[in-house]
């Protein structure tokens, strides 16, 4: 044989060992090549947890987020028996970070509980669930062991407030140095020499119209006046809201709560509908000090209402996504159409009762305290009407399959015991009128309660409360209208709305999230909900007129822009989402980071875009 067979079947020889060195773990009955699984693959807001385990049974591992109230644990995977004393098996799994979470397991088919244990995980963190039971004792000991420190995904909300704040913190500054008159001399003497070089060297002559130095752009408003702290106001609401609508960074807090309590995102909707209240105030009162006759302000607001109706339905609509429209699961209700239908409420009823001039009440009557309240009590009637319908509808109203006045979320909520009861009245009512493919396919009830039925946070029952909501808002226009003069007393009367409705909160919800009478809602638009954030709007905007409008120590830059041109931007953001520069392709979609980057150059996008139209005048009504 020659040599150079005898080398080839020398190194053949040495691959097979090799190999069978290699592959000896993989069947080995060894602790940990036996049973080790492939290591989960992580995805945001997870973190990987293997369950080392010695126990000689198969165990079930369910887990319960601190988040889902009255649920029952839901279960992840099964955790075989150990192969041997001493020889543990290794199961890898993946589970939520948003919230703490409470692992269980469970012995099958016994369905006995062995150990309970309450952990908070880190996203992307690698964590070690050890479970031993030493002498079969019908409970075992679990400990949690860090393995790998998870990332912290709220530093690129540091860093990205730090930037926001040092632009901010660097325009105020420059702001005050060309405020200075030296530097205002210097500039005004170094741009009159390049315009008289420009005028010089160019063939076109003297321009034909004159560059106005004021920024100040005075709209034409139906109150004859403007208060720019309500424009501020809206503006950050509607800053807010884009945000928001373009996914927050992907933060769960900048996510809609999947029932009760409350987030960033539950914030900006119902401010919108207030400031919305308060602006009708001021437009009413103005068009009939010029001497508008009342049926053509019904005629302009009944078809103002129907263009938000419309817009809402035909243009920003999920359906279109999805390609031709469909009319067999077109989405009736809307963020618009709720707006247009609460614009049309309010609006009618303040045309209806307003007066030419604001009422003078002297000083000394019994009712002076409340005179802008008695001004318009008949509207205050009617609104009490609706408000204790809708309250007589949701306890009284009787839901097939559900316990009468339930206000849960269904699916797993309530332990399983009413997974079709989404909403109690105000689901049942949508769903009987506008039917199941009519309204929302994917409430944010789903995320965490698993619910099975489709529900509309902006259905018919909640649209009620939305009037009482936008009414709030034309009280604080009536104390505006009122005390237009007496800043003093505007900010008093904010500030007692603000603390008559925080304690009616208060023992509506007894400073709770799951427990009070009524909980703070945003899918049901609860009674809490509308009188917790009109409290909240109250002091806001109280705070805002203070510092824009009395001390002039903000301008309201730079939320008072798309303040001043909310509809455009509002459609704009909705119907250009998905096109660059708003969206790209992510590097790593998984990342916190590059979400908060994007979500954040789009908002900003906006603004700038606002600020464009701002400076040349243009501005989108309807």
């Amino acid at each position: 044989m020659s040599s150079t067979t005898q080398d080839g079947r020398l190194v053949l020889a040495l691959l097979a060992v090799l190999l069978a060195v290699y592959a000896a773990p993989l069947t080995a009955d060894t602790p940990v090549s036996r049973s080790r699984r492939k290591t989960p693959v992580m995805k945001m807001d997870e973190a990987v947890l293997s369950v080392i385990s010695d126990v000689q049974t198969d165990m079930l591992l369910s887990v319960l987020s601190d988040h889902c109230y009255q649920c029952l644990p839901q279960p992840v995977g099964e955790v075989p028996a150990g192969p041997g004393p001493g020889v543990p098996t290794t199961v890898g799994f993946t589970v939520s970070t948003q919230h703490a979470l409470t692992l269980q397991l469970n012995s099958t088919p016994a369905n006995s509980e062995l150990c309970r244990v309450h952990f908070h995980f880190g996203e992307h963190g690698n964590y070690s669930l050890w479970v031993k039971n030493p002498n079969d004792a019908p409970q075992a000991n679990c400990t949690i062991v860090t393995e790998s420190e998870p990332v912290n995904s709220y530093l690129p909300i540091l860093f990205a407030f730090i930037t926001f704040a040092s632009f901010y913190v660097l325009a105020a500054v420059w702001n005050t140095i060309t405020g200075l008159e030296c530097v205002r001399n210097v500039l005004h003497h170094f741009s009159s020499t390049l315009e008289a070089e420009r005028l010089i060297n160019s063939e076109l002559g003297t321009p034909s119209h004159s560059v106005e130095t004021s920024t100040e752009v005075n709209i034409p408003a139906t109150s004859g006046r403007r208060l720019r702290s309500l424009d501020t106001f809206r503006g950050l609401a509607l800053v807010i809201m884009v945000f928001v609508n373009y996914g927050g960074g992907r933060y769960w807090f900048f996510r809609h709560e999947s029932w009760n309590g409350l987030t960033v995102a539950d914030l900006v909707f119902p401010w919108f509908v207030f400031i919305m209240g308060t602006s009708v105030s001021f437009s009413v009162s103005g068009a009939l000090r010029r001497g508008a006759r009342r049926s053509h302000l019904l005629w302009k607001i009944c078809w103002r209402s129907l263009q938000l109706f419309l817009i809402g339905v035909f243009i920003i609509n999920p359906n279109y996504c999805s390609g031709p429209l469909s009319w067999g699961s077109l989405r009736i209700p809307g963020v618009l159409q709720r707006l247009g239908f609460t614009y049309l409420v309010v609006a009618v009823m303040d045309v209806l009762v307003s007066r030419l001039q604001p009422t003078s009440t002297p000083t000394d009557t019994w009712w002076f305290a409340v005179h802008d309240v008695l001004l318009c009590w008949p509207v205050w009637l009617l609104v009490v009407v609706m408000e204790t319908l809708c309250l007589c509808l949701t306890f009284l109203l009787p839901v097939p399959g559900c316990p009468r006045g339930y206000l849960g979320p269904g699916g797993i909520g309530d332990f399983g015991l009413y997974p079709n009861c989404t909403g109690g009245a105000a689901g049942y009512i949508d769903r009987w009128i506008l039917g199941d493919k009519h309204i929302y396919q994917n409430p944010s009830s789903r995320v965490v309660y698993q619910t099975v039925v489709p529900y509309d946070p902006e259905g018919v029952l909640g649209s009620i409360n939305s009037i009482l909501m936008a009414f709030f808002g034309l009280q604080a226009g009536k104390i505006l209208l009122h005390y237009a003069q007496q800043p003093r007393q505007i900010m008093t009367r904010f500030l007692i709305w603000g603390l008559i409705l925080g304690i009616f909160s208060a023992i509506m919800t007894k400073c709770s999230t799951n427990h009070g009478y009524i909980p703070i809602n945003k899918n049901l638009w609860s009674l809490s909900y509308v009188t917790t954030l009109s409290c909240f709007a109250f002091v806001v905007l109280l705070v805002m007129f203070y510092a824009v409008d009395v001390r002039k120590w903000w301008s309201g830059t730079p939320f008072i822009y798309p303040g001043m041109n909310s509809i455009l931007v509002y459609v704009g953001h909705e119907v250009f989402e998905d096109y660059f520069p708003f969206s790209w392709k992510m590097a790593n979609s998984q990342s916190h980071a590059e979400h908060l980057l994007q979500n954040l150059l789009a908002t900003s996008i906006w603004v700038l875009i606002s600020f464009i139209l701002y400076k040349k005048r243009i501005f989108w009504k309807i």
